[in-house]
């Protein structure tokens, strides 16, 4: 199965699962494509229209087109992974000023500096 690189907008059916899917929903890759290849396996997070129910890390996509979206959609940090045969196909990729937008958000939800070995 063809590896996504980070930041590619890709369609999953919802609900997650092997049945046939109500809808078709969007989602950001977060993974690498080697996680990808090793597992089988691609973390994303949740992309939605929803602008009644925003959470904090929140990053709204200003570039639509190159997303591939036709209305306006945030980044939301429900994070999944989704086995790779269940994925339906790409929508685009997020522009340079949305990655670091999203990796400003993301850096707010996740401790990615080392941790201190002292309790």
């Amino acid at each position: 199965m063809k590896a996504f690189p980070p930041f590619a907008l890709v369609r999953v059916p919802f609900p997650f699962t092997e049945r046939k899917a109500i809808k078709r929903r969007p989602a950001l890759v977060l993974s690498k494509p080697a996680f990808q290849e090793q597992s089988g396996h691609l973390l994303l997070a949740m992309v939605t229209s929803a602008r009644n129910s925003q959470w904090p890390t929140d990053w709204q996509i200003k570039d639509l087109q190159a997303a591939g979206l036709v209305q306006s959609c945030f980044i939301r940090f429900k994070v999944f992974t989704l086995d790779q045969s269940l994925l339906i196909g790409c929508l685009g990729a997020l522009s340079e000023a949305d990655r670091r937008g999203v990796q400003s958000r993301w850096i707010e939800v996740v401790a990615l500096s080392p941790v201190d070995p002292k309790p």
